[in-house]
Formats: structure tokens, sequence, C-alpha cells
């Protein structure tokens, strides 16, 4: 039996009914869905043990309306492979790029930073950090272009590199809009990098595009705008990008490495977002 058979049992077995439908991702992650329920079989390289104090932490009462509660408390094992059991909800539309609830994750974001640590199980290090690093690892090729995203990531500070030294807040780790799904209301969904860390990491992905000109000013003011409004507290008083700088130029060099990689693999040119990506590292380095 497949990986993918065991995984549609599996949502059967909590409720899940009709056809299994397969949601295509670009990593080794496996997601299943059975009408109302999702199972997700998570990376190989994702840790059961953290996976699990990360689950509970999703499940506990203190993220109540901020993030999607898991339909089973427990990390399971299929095939060798930690699994998680979530209810399904309704996923930002591709269709409608103007509809997109920026603001609605801004506040979210706001509230999830603001969540005191002592209401939680003890929580990893957030993986915004290492998803960094890890991506310009994964790159295989020597090439130009290769060779600009590599340099663009030694131009970085030392502690972009590792997973350490940040302000002990709750952070995501992963923020963007496709972490989001409705229910009765927007929620954060992936709890594959939540952890202790610095929250400026969750608002560096929309600043990256704003920076790279692939995010409309309007629309950053209007996310940047609601977070503030709502009190988030990674930013601090004054001018934001005294936060941002590094961790937005960070996540500039991970998503160009993660183009970059993905390109290599489909044996085709880089597309003009990718493109925007990379002259986005060449300007880091001549910076």
């Amino acid at each position: 039996m497949t990986l993918e058979d065991e995984l549609a049992g599996l949502a059967a077995a909590h409720g899940g009914s009709g056809p299994p439908a397969l949601h295509p991702t670009r990593t080794d992650v496996v997601v299943v869905r059975r009408g109302e329920v999702v199972v997700k079989a998570h990376s190989v390289r994702d840790d059961p043990a953290a996976l699990g104090v990360r689950l509970r932490g999703a499940a506990s009462a203190a993220l109540h309306g901020l993030m999607l509660a898991p339909l089973c408390r427990e990390v399971l094992t299929v095939q060798g492979r930690a699994v998680t059991v979530w209810p399904a909800g309704t996923p930002v539309s591709h269709d409608d790029p103007g509809s997109a609830p920026w603001e609605e994750g801004a506040r979210l974001l706001a509230r999830l930073h603001a969540v005191p640590l002592t209401l939680l199980p003890d929580l990893p290090v957030a993986g915004g950090p290492a998803r960094a690093a890890r991506a310009v690892r994964r790159m295989t090729g020597d090439g130009p272009v290769e060779r600009l995203v590599r340099r663009a990531f030694d131009e970085l500070p030392e502690a972009v590199s590792v997973a350490g030294a940040v302000p002990g807040l709750l952070t995501h780790g992963d923020w963007h809009l496709g972490q989001l799904v409705r229910r009765d209301r927007w929620l954060l969904i992936d709890v594959d990098d939540l952890g202790v860390g610095d929250p400026a990491w969750d608002l560096a992905r929309p600043a990256a595009w704003y920076a790279a000109g692939l995010l409309e000013p309007a629309v950053w003011e209007r996310f940047l705008g609601a977070y503030l409004a709502s009190g988030g507290p990674a930013l601090g008083a004054g001018d934001p990008w005294a936060r941002l700088d590094v961790p937005a130029r960070a996540l500039t060099v991970q998503l160009a490495a993660v183009a970059v990689g993905n390109a290599g693999r489909e044996g085709r040119e880089l597309d003009e977002v990718e493109r925007s990506l990379v002259e986005a590292c060449d300007r880091i380095v001549r910076a």
C-alpha cells in the first residue's frame, strides 16, 4: 500500500469521506484531503518530538482562534513518516489576488506574537533563520546565478545562518498567505516551524516581496499598518526596517535559492518573478 493510500485511510478513520485528493507540493511533504479531513505526512527532516510539542501548542487554549487546532493531538507514524491530522479549511484563492486577506493575516500574526510563552508547552526554536540556510545548501549547481545567491547569503550577518540568538517571542516561522485557511474565520496553519524566535521573521516574506518590487506598495502598507495597529510587538517604535532589513534580505536569498533550485530540477529558465528575486540578490551583494 502506498503512503498516499495509508493517509487516505487515516483520513477516513478520522471522519473523512468521499474520494481522496492529493495536494501537490514541491517538497517531500505529502498532503491528502478526504472531505473535511486533511492528513499530512511531514518532511523526513522534521523531528517528531519537536513536532509533537508544536502540535500540542497549536491545540492549546492559548492559540484558540489563532491557529487551526489538530483533530488528533498526537503525532502519528505512517511508513516511518511523522503524520498529523487536521480539519479542512478554505485556502486563500489564487484566482482573486485582490481579495487576499493581508490585513487578517497581519492581525493574526500580531496576536500570535503577543501570546505569553508561559501559556504554551516548552517550544523549540522557530524555524525561520534555519530555512534560509537550508535553501541555500540545497542548491546543487555552480553557475553564475547559484554563485550570486550564495554570495548574497554570505553577505548576511552570521546569526542568520544559525537558529539561535533571537528574542523570546512566539513566532510562526514560515508565514505567507498560503498559511491561512478559513473556517468560520481566518486561521493560521502549519506548525512545522512554530517556536520561540524573532517575530520580525514572520513579516519578512512580504517585506522581501515588497523590496523586490513584487508586492504593491499599497498592499505592503495595508499589511504593515494592520500589524502595527493591532499592537504587534515585532518592530518596536520608529523605522520598521530597522528590524525588518536583515530578515527581509535573508528571505530574499531563501526565495531566490528555492527558485533557482526548482528551475534547475525542472530543466527550465527562471520566470519573471524568479528573475526579480535573483536581481534583488545582486542588489544585496552590490550594497
